[in-house]
């Protein structure tokens, strides 16, 4: 099982935050360094000292780690033009000497979006398609060739289709909970299905329905990595589970009931859960960035018993 840290830094965070919970995230042995791709803090708080751009902060951490796999979930069709996402990743990868991943969603904030001068169209899924087969074209263009794309949205001409990611084939994750397009576009394009933030209840149909769309498009499930984040509020005991959640604004019941909470027994317990589901990675969402003690903990007691 994949343990990865996922972070919300447009709740408030700096630079330095973030290169903190990066380095934890790479000295106590997780797979992954995640954080959202948002410009606008969500709830009562203020989100001081404001947003920091995530592929921005991905260039930088991408020098200041050597193993840790870094990336978004997920960057918004809406935030960036896919020619210039393309280089940007791509650029990021070598950076990092190819330990990039791309989570690409169709954005859902309107008041982001707003707040910044940012368009929000009504209907996103066509751009989200779009920028999928777009940015992967340009990716697939062999070196000397030339790649033109002729969409609804975006059109490209003659672009010699540079720089390439250091990784031949960067992998893109898709996520979603819709029935049929979101599965469809996960099996055209992505190396990986997330589930963010699910009923526990949900996650077995979900995989299945995902499942069964790569097994009508004759591709093999195997193929695909199943992955769920829920938020991590873990204590050795009730009392400081009770701390964490309060710490982070969540009502403890709440927590225990869907996300990664409890005693590192409990946690353990919960992605076994997911495990038996066919779940093989999960995003620890992480909301209060100075507690580093919260990851060793998970570190020392809830990652050595996964295996």
């Amino acid at each position: 099982m994949d343990l990865r840290i996922f972070t919300e830094p447009q709740q408030g965070a700096t630079y330095d935050d973030l290169l903190a919970v990066a380095k934890a995230t790479e000295d106590l042995g997780f797979d992954a360094f995640f954080r959202s791709d948002h410009y606008l803090s969500m709830g009562s708080g203020d989100g001081l000292p404001g947003p920091t751009d995530a592929w921005t902060t991905l260039a930088g951490l991408a020098r200041e780690t050597s193993r840790i796999r870094l990336g978004t979930l997920v960057s918004s069709a809406t935030f960036r033009h896919p020619g210039v996402l393309a280089i940007q990743v791509a650029q990021v990868d070598q950076m990092s000497g190819g330990r990039v991943e791309l989570g690409l969603g169709a954005g859902w904030f309107a008041q982001e979006h707003a707040a910044y001068g940012i368009p929000f169209p009504e209907k996103r899924f066509g751009l989200l398609t779009e920028q999928l087969e777009l940015i992967t074209g340009l990716w697939g263009t062999p070196v000397g060739e030339h790649y033109d794309f002729a969409g609804e949205h975006y059109q490209l001409k003659h672009s010699p289709a540079l720089p390439k990611p250091v990784q031949s084939r960067v992998p893109i994750i898709v996520g979603g909970s819709g029935p049929k397009r979101t599965p469809a576009l996960a099996v055209r394009f992505a190396t990986e299905f997330n589930q963010s933030f699910p009923a526990p209840a949900d996650v077995q149909g979900r995989v299945a329905t995902v499942r069964a769309a790569c097994e009508e498009a004759g591709r093999d499930p195997s193929t695909l990595t199943f992955s769920v984040a829920q938020v991590l509020c873990a204590g050795r005991d009730d009392a400081e589970v009770a701390r964490r959640a309060d710490a982070i604004g969540r009502d403890v019941s709440e927590v225990r009931a869907v996300g990664f909470a409890g005693t590192p027994t409990a946690v353990v317990d919960r992605i076994g859960s997911y495990r038996e589901l066919g779940i093989t990675r999960v995003y620890l969402q992480v909301l209060d960035l100075k507690d580093l003690d919260h990851l060793e903990l998970v570190a020392s007691e809830v990652a050595s018993q996964l295996g």
